[in-house]
């Protein structure tokens, strides 16, 4: 298939082009963006340690996480491929996107952060289905936890330190953060997430 760059994509069109990329794309406003390659050792060590975690908690359940190679349509032609997700929907092999996304996680990364924890966020809170959503710092255990209280409203946690526990009451699990940072070597980077004086 040509790339039909003069025009806005269909979420078909984008996925028949992106079976043929060795790369990852998004969909964003209409048009393919790649994302980012390369990811560091500690990115990629939370990544492993949250799927292992998230499958052993979650077998024999209806829920399933999935990684990056899947995809979340958060609104109507906009895809976007979180690090790590929770689908709860009916599973079919063939399908693209996850059915009914229930957990959004994101390791952020200095070149991601600021968009990670505004734009994606935002189109992330729009999703119905979705009741929670993590931002994990790769720099210190540390993470950022929005808990959806209603269709409109949302409540913000910090959880850190390596003794804590992630609740998500919407899949009746917990996650240590013990586990998601399980063998992980922190960089000696400052860390993504500002500081916060109310936490």
């Amino acid at each position: 298939m040509a790339e039909p760059l003069h025009r806005k994509w269909t979420v078909q069109e984008f996925f028949a082009w992106q079976e043929k990329q060795a790369d990852r794309y998004e969909l964003v406003d209409g048009f393919p963006l790649r994302m980012m390659a390369g990811a560091k050792n500690v990115h990629d060590d939370i990544v492993v340690n949250l799927v292992a975690e998230l499958r052993t908690r979650l077998r024999g359940g209806p829920c399933r996480p999935f990684t990056g190679d899947g995809a979340v349509e958060t609104r109507p032609g906009q895809i976007r491929r979180p690090d790590v997700g929770v689908d709860c929907g009916a599973r079919d092999p063939e399908a693209t996107t996850a059915a009914l996304p229930k957990l959004i996680v994101e390791v952020l990364s200095p070149s991601t952060r600021d968009f990670d924890t505004f734009k994606k966020l935002d189109e992330y809170k729009a999703l119905a289905s979705v009741e929670t959503i993590v931002l994990v710092e790769p720099n210190e255990p540390l993470t950022l936890v929005w808990r959806r209280e209603n269709a409109a409203q949302w409540r913000e946690e910090r959880v850190r330190g390596m003794d804590a526990v992630i609740d998500l009451p919407a899949l009746q699990i917990s996650l240590p953060m013990a586990a998601i940072f399980d063998g992980v070597k922190f960089p000696s980077a400052p860390r993504l997430v500002a500081d916060d004086a109310a936490s």
